[in-house]
């Protein structure tokens, strides 16, 4: 069988992760991640293609075949939703650039596919990665998310998020 490669993005204006993992069969193997970080200082346009340019230097160095992106959530704040938005766009942009096809999944269907309940906090996110990845450390928050969001769509966005979106509710990680 040949391995697909899946790259994972976590976007952020302030801190993008990545994460690559090899797909073989059912097994999944760590190719690599970190994060893509712009100045704060810098204006939006700059920050935009600091995120377009790692992101697409990425792309480049590990060549995946497919892609997943975190949905945006709706903060409280507007402002700060667009932002994430545009975050967004810059990485999907640099994506579909590198002509990749490219899942999208919201936290709660990551979190589900990798911890087994959408309300997981960060640092279960973190360990389930580092688990089932075989990783002798911690990844970063940022990488351990678009870690998450590659291995949710290695398994073809299964577990309770792939039923949550045909209809059904999902409550405290059980389908109600």
């Amino acid at each position: 069988m040949n391995p697909v490669r899946i790259l994972g993005i976590d976007p952020g204006l302030r801190v993008t992760g990545f994460g690559v993992i090899d797909k073989v069969g059912q097994k999944l193997a760590y190719v690599t991640s970190g994060c893509v970080k712009t100045n704060e200082s810098d204006s939006l346009p700059d920050r935009i293609k600091t995120l377009l340019d790692g992101i697409g230097e990425v792309i480049a160095t590990h060549r995946p075949a497919e892609a997943a992106v975190e949905k945006v959530f709706v903060n409280v704040n507007p402002q700060s939703t667009l932002l994430l938005g545009q975050a967004r766009g810059a990485a999907i942009s640099a994506l579909v650039g590198a002509a990749l096809p490219v899942a999208e999944y919201t936290a709660l269907q990551v979190k589900q596919a990798v911890v087994g309940h959408g309300k997981a906090a960060k640092e279960q996110v973190q360990q389930m990665v580092m688990r089932l990845l075989q990783l002798p450390g911690m990844p970063s928050p940022d990488a351990a998310d678009a870690l998450a969001c590659a291995i949710c769509h290695a398994h073809g966005g299964q577990g309770l998020g792939n039923i949550a979106t045909r209809g059904f509710r999902v409550r405290n990680g059980r389908l109600v």
